[in-house]
């Protein structure tokens, strides 16, 4: 390792290293044990909000058993969207752990969207029925493509339908993932079509402090998982209630956010996904429960998928090393 040098990595360089989602998978669900465990350390993330429903986040955590230390610096801006520019943008440094040392800086676009798909694989895991083989995406951005590949990952999947509020990006999405997975991929044009009778249901919209949800009680099966990747922005207040097992991936970050405005009409989880996949806390326990993770996106989810895109680009000669 080269201390006085910084491995600067574009986000087509980031993409070039091709960390397989499978192996994020596996990285998040080892981090959650060691999280559960209390082997990591990631403190609340604080932010600042330059327009309504925007956020620019300070996101740093360390897990020592991959010697994974850094800090993520990202953006979220809905309107964005309007204006041909991507809705998540940012910039994640890695450092030494022994030093503190800067050892790489890494455009931290994908790196978000990879994880945060991994991370409802995860929950999905112990929250999902084993047999679950059809899916409801509603929202069909780049969350929407990446939980998919996900939960693809770990699930025979059968068939899918799409909902988005612009038909012709659920049909693209259809067309393009299908061929992607080999799964059969439906558009559908209404939203109770994505969720009604579906094993798994994904809602991946943006994030609004105050939405105004549409997904309403009684749709989501009994026995279902649903993972709302976009807070409960999609879910109204009684369908959340509904739920019998509702965990989330950090309980102080939830109780913080609540503080702040969002969640006022979800009940408390029950557990934390480390202390599920720890064995703290059980996961699903009878195949007609009703179960929901709300992931909120943690810097520990990041770090854990940065270090290998880190260690894979230093093996493959990937990006550029730059004077410190």
């Amino acid at each position: 390792m080269e201390l006085d040098k910084v491995l600067y990595l574009s986000r087509k360089d980031v993409e070039a290293v091709n960390l397989p989602m499978a192996d994020i998978i596996e990285a998040l669900d080892q981090m959650f044990k060691e999280k559960g465990a209390g082997q990591v350390e990631m403190p609340p993330k604080p932010g600042i909000h330059t327009r309504p429903n925007a956020f620019i986040h300070a996101m740093p955590a360390y897990i020592p058993s991959l010697e994974s230390a850094g800090l993520k610096w990202v953006a979220g801006y809905p309107d964005n969207q309007q204006k041909k520019l991507p809705y998540i943008t940012g910039l994640l440094i890695l450092n030494d752990p022994d030093t503190g040392i800067p050892t790489a800086i890494m455009d931290c676009t994908w790196i978000t969207a990879m994880r945060t798909g991994a991370a409802t694989a995860v929950a999905a895991r112990y929250l999902a029925r084993k047999d679950s083989s059809t899916v409801g995406i509603v929202a069909c951005g780049v969350q929407g493509r990446s939980n998919l590949e996900a939960l693809s990952c770990l699930f025979q999947i059968k068939q899918v339908k799409a909902y988005d509020l612009y038909p012709e990006i659920a049909e693209r999405y259809a067309r393009e993932m299908s061929e992607k997975l080999q799964i059969e991929i439906e558009p559908v044009r209404n939203l109770p079509e994505a969720v009604k009778g579906l094993d798994i249901v994904v809602s991946s919209g943006p994030i609004l402090k105050h939405p105004t949800p549409a997904i309403e009680p009684g749709w989501l099966a009994e026995g279902s998982f649903a993972s709302p990747v976009d807070f409960d922005s999609y879910w109204q207040g009684a369908a959340l209630r509904e739920i019998d097992r509702l965990a989330t991936d950090d309980i102080a970050q939830m109780a913080y956010y609540r503080q702040e405005g969002y969640f006022q009409s979800t009940p408390a989880p029950y557990a934390d996904l480390g202390e599920i996949a720890a064995g703290q806390k059980p996961g699903r326990e009878s195949d007609d429960e009703r179960t929901m993770s709300i992931n909120l996106g943690l810097a520990l989810d990041d770090m854990a998928t940065a270090i290998r895109v880190y260690q894979k680009a230093n093996d493959q000669g990937i990006g550029v090393k730059l004077s410190l």
